[in-house]
């Protein structure tokens, strides 16, 4: 697994980008050229980086930040994660947490037990409850099928 991001100078609502390849063969290049999922929580980095998901991949948009969506061959999520975070965790700082939950479930790629145990590895002690709410609460927005 390899990981880059980059983030405008004020970051929150800017078009902040984070980048993860995950491969069971050798990643040869560390940045990702066209991508299968792309994850949008605001209008600017939908408009700026929805060029970059492949025909036919996956999208997934904050529906409380994003009101436009282009037409486009892709299995769209709209998942409702700001506002669900200041419903349910009183903090809309938590969203990522709320589509981090969405991600999993929609893509299945990584386990449920494998991100929670990374928010475990990664969240400060202080936080780490309400990320882990936050986290369980996006699986619960997407349905089963």
């Amino acid at each position: 697994m390899v990981q880059t991001q980059s983030y405008g100078a004020e970051a929150r609502g800017s078009a902040a980008k984070s980048e993860v390849i995950i491969s069971d063969d050798t990643i040869r290049y560390p940045k990702v050229r066209q991508c299968d999922i792309l994850v949008a929580m605001s209008q600017p980095a939908l408009n700026q980086y929805l060029n970059n998901l492949k025909e036919n991949g996956v999208l997934l948009v904050d529906k409380d930040m994003i009101k436009t969506i282009p037409k486009l061959k892709a299995k769209i999520f709209q998942v409702p994660a700001t506002s669900a975070a200041e419903t349910e965790l009183k903090r809309r700082i938590y969203a990522n947490s709320v589509m981090l939950g969405a991600l999993t479930k929609a893509t299945k790629i990584v386990s449920q037990k494998a991100i929670e145990n990374a928010i475990e590895n990664s969240v400060p002690k202080e936080m780490l409850k309400e990320n882990l709410r936050g986290f369980r609460l996006g699986l619960q927005l997407i349905e089963d099928k």
